[in-house]
């Protein structure tokens, strides 16, 4: 079973834009493995708390990732 987990920050995205995700994610391993996959296909998105995880050592929030 194709299985992806997606990390994402919490409040970022909002239902439609996790269906979206979902949608492409599973296109994507159809794609690459065969449409026999997608009926097995798992996506897993997470939502990580604000201030949750960071880059370069820097810890990012929301309001980073959205420009303040």
């Amino acid at each position: 079973m194709p299985f992806a987990n997606l990390k994402v920050p919490a409040g970022l995205l909002d239902a439609d834009a996790k269906r979206e995700l979902v949608e492409k994610v599973t296109e994507l391993y159809a794609a690459t493995f065969g449409d026999d996959v997608r009926a097995n296909t798992m996506v897993l998105v997470d939502e990580v708390a604000d201030g949750g995880w960071g880059i370069r050592g820097q810890v990012l929030t929301l309001a980073d990732l959205r420009g303040r």
